[in-house]
């Protein structure tokens, strides 16, 4: 059989571009030769696209000035990807040849919110993950969270903050946010943005006030949480399209305060239960909240569902849906999978195969008024 040729994409505009590339080496890590040809496409802090053989360890090494630059897809009708040469008389453009699907490992925005997936659907390709609306919300923590409230699906009280509100006033802000979601500890956090970057615990006014001027260095959008009481953190896994499944789940034991940017990327302290040891009931709820909050923002492909069970009376909150999850050596993810019976080579094959029946279900779509 042809080789699939896939695009892997990675780096990206957001705090998380660290993150991506470490998630990027495993991707690229476990696609078979014998089926896959792979091309390494990086993306910087600056937005370029730039690709070469060993672009991954470019990008780790922090030179990429030997790299080619690539033309992003824009129409339908070429469906293969260019790089631009300069000559002395001007630029012209090589064709890279055509993608048979895109990988995305971009985490947050430019790249999990939308953006991304709405250049793909442009070029109409075939791509891993959620779609436009699905990544969107799965994104934007505010906008989830009041999908979650319509589902009837339990989440912790929170509010939305906008950035402009803490620069002009932060006083009233702090006063309106202990007014509303009462006691301490609070959880300030990006609305848009994941991999635990700008979130902090707070346990005091000052706190307060130092995790909304954290959170809104990375949004314009802030989301202030009550924190869960003695809660445990509890993941899942879904993987599919319309008919999506669950993992087993996993618990989180956090080495810090909370399950920190440090604790997920660099020290991989944290330790990992899998399978979390819950009543059968309770593991079911979640398993089952997992998959009706993915389909209910139209997910596909792939998302990691994260969960807060209270330890004294087993009440259940959803806390986020990841649509592009971390895919580390050391992530839940695949690990959840992993435990549940699948590879985590099977499932990067199987997150391309669901990208091809997803653009399949795409191209059955009219887009013109026949007479």
């Amino acid at each position: 059989m042809k080789k699939l040729r896939i695009a892997v994409l990675f780096g990206g505009r957001s705090g998380e571009h660290e993150v991506s590339l470490m998630s990027a080496r495993s991707v690229i890590s476990v696609l078979d030769p014998d089926k896959f040809e792979v091309m390494q496409i990086g993306i910087t802090l600056e937005g370029n696209w730039l690709t070469g053989p060993n672009a991954l360890e470019e990008f780790e090494k922090g030179d990429v000035s030997q790299l080619k630059h690539v033309v992003p897809p824009t129409e339908p009708a070429h469906q293969a990807l260019y790089t631009r040469r300069p000559l002395k008389e001007g630029e012209r453009l090589e064709s890279l040849g055509k993608v048979d699907v895109f990988f995305p490992v971009l985490h947050g925005p430019f790249g999990e919110d939308g953006t991304m997936q709405g250049l793909f659907e442009l070029a109409d390709v075939a791509y891993v993950g959620a779609g436009v609306v699905g990544s969107a919300v799965g994104m934007d923590k505010a906008v989830f969270k009041d999908v979650m409230r319509a589902q009837g699906i339990p989440i912790v009280p929170s509010m939305l903050i906008l950035r402009g509100e803490v620069e002009r006033d932060i006083d009233s802000v702090i006063g309106r946010i202990e007014r509303e979601l009462g006691k301490y500890p609070l959880f300030t956090k990006p609305g848009n943005l994941g991999s635990s970057v700008g979130i902090s615990k707070c346990r005091s006014r000052s706190d307060l006030g130092e995790g909304l001027m954290e959170a809104a260095r990375f949004d314009r959008r802030l989301i202030v949480e009550r924190g869960a009481v003695n809660a445990r953190e509890i993941e899942v896994s879904v993987l599919g399209n319309e008919d999506p499944q669950a993992s087993a789940c996993g618990e989180i034991l956090p080495s810090r305060e909370f399950y920190s940017y440090e604790s997920k990327y660099i020290d991989g302290t944290s330790g990992l239960v899998i399978p979390a040891q819950l009543p059968e009931p309770v593991s079911d709820q979640v398993r089952e909240y997992a998959v009706r909050a993915y389909q209910a923002i139209d997910c596909a492909g792939m998302a990691r569902a994260d969960f807060f069970v209270e330890k004294d009376s087993n009440r259940i909150y959803l806390n986020e849906l990841n649509t592009i999850p971390g895919f580390t050596s050391i992530s839940m993810y695949p690990k959840l999978w992993q435990a549940s019976g699948l590879t985590y080579g099977q499932l990067v094959d199987r997150l391309i195969q669901l990208a091809l029946e997803r653009k399949a279900q795409r191209d059955r779509t009219k887009h013109r008024r026949t007479v």
